[in-house]
């Protein structure tokens, strides 16, 4: 029978925790494929997994990761819509398809074996076609969590429109998506970072204003000078309980925050955000991801706007590059998607 490489994730080890295996192919049902992976993708999520920091469960001996691009190898007998030689990526929730969120549904990586191994076979109705030449298999591997969690952000509230401002907390992956369908969308954007390198980088993808919130630790102060009072139509926010307080003091009237991150926990005293939101009217939105919808119109915008999606840094599939990629993210030192790549072949 033919095999595979496949890492596990030992959780009491940590991220020396990850391990190879060799096991079997498997093989596809009447209606999935099977599917050989070209890129996978990091997320904040699959560090917090392998450190024992994450929100939700996680099961011993998982497959992690969730995102990932791939080709299709083979069709099951009922499968209609694909072809073998296909480039698809996953949502990264299988269960998220449409609509609302659901409570007790869970990502790739988690409890379900993600995606860092060589095949996977998955249902084939949890599957978007991508067109791979512009960008890659990394960039379309970097884009699936972060890009429908950015469309999210954007249109599953109040919609992003053309002169919106917008504020991103941040330079990983999300941010960077979100810099991206943001400047396309014609909106203004303002970035945040602790470090002038990484805001220097932003401001070469086009953001329009960059603030270094370790200069500016009242930067909410900032953000209302750059907008002359009015404040920001939408924030990305990623620290959470740490910056969620500012960024109150930085959204507009009827703006939207959508929650994405907890990288700052602020284990003080926790903010008092419900008169501010109250009074302003502002919308706190908790983003657990993208469905496979808002992952497709991602796609479909990506593709006709031509956005450039920006890959940070790329690291090989074995053991050695898999760890030292993990502990890249962990560290903070990457500027966009962190990509392991598996074959281009």
């Amino acid at each position: 029978m033919p095999t595979q490489t496949v890492y596990r994730l030992t959780l009491e080890n940590g991220i020396e925790g990850i391990h190879a295996h060799e096991e079997p192919i498997p093989t596809v049902t009447p209606d999935s494929v099977l599917i050989k992976i070209r890129a996978v993708a990091l997320n904040y999520r699959d560090i917090a997994i392998a450190t024992s920091k994450y929100l939700l469960p996680a099961r011993e001996n998982v497959v992690p990761t969730s995102d990932m691009c791939g080709t299709i190898v083979e069709l099951g007998s009922q499968v209609r819509g694909f072809a073998v030689g296909d480039a698809v990526i996953p949502p990264v929730t299988p269960d998220y398809l449409y609509g609302e969120f659901k409570k007790g549904i869970d990502a790739y990586g988690s409890i379900e074996d993600g995606m860092l191994r060589e095949y996977v076979v998955l249902p084939a109705h949890v599957l978007t076609k991508v067109k791979v030449g512009r960008l890659g298999f990394e960039a379309w591997a970097g884009v699936v969590c972060t890009g429908a969690t950015a469309w999210n952000s954007f249109y599953g509230e109040r919609k992003l429109m053309p002169g919106d401002t917008v504020l991103i907390q941040g330079t990983g992956g999300v941010s960077i998506t979100a810099l991206a369908i943001a400047r396309a969308a014609g909106a203004r954007t303002i970035v945040t970072s602790s470090s002038d390198e990484k805001l220097e980088y932003v401001k070469s993808l086009g953001a329009d204003h960059v603030v270094n919130y370790k200069t500016h630790t009242h930067w909410a102060a900032e953000v209302l000078r750059i907008t002359e009072g009015h404040g920001v139509d939408h924030i990305i926010e990623n620290g959470g309980p740490g910056t969620i307080e500012q960024s109150l003091e930085s959204v507009a009237s009827s703006g939207v925050i959508s929650v994405i991150g907890f990288l700052d926990m602020n284990e003080g005293k926790q903010p008092d955000v419900l008169v501010p939101a109250l009074v302003g009217a502002v919308t706190i939105r908790g983003i657990r991801g993208g469905s496979k919808h808002q992952l497709e119109q991602l796609v479909k915008f990506v593709e006709n706007k031509s956005v450039d999606l920006a890959v940070g840094k790329v690291f090989n599939f074995d053991r050695e590059g898999i760890v030292e990629a993990y502990k890249f993210v962990e560290a903070g030192k990457h500027i966009g998607k962190v990509v392991i790549s598996i074959s281009q072949e």
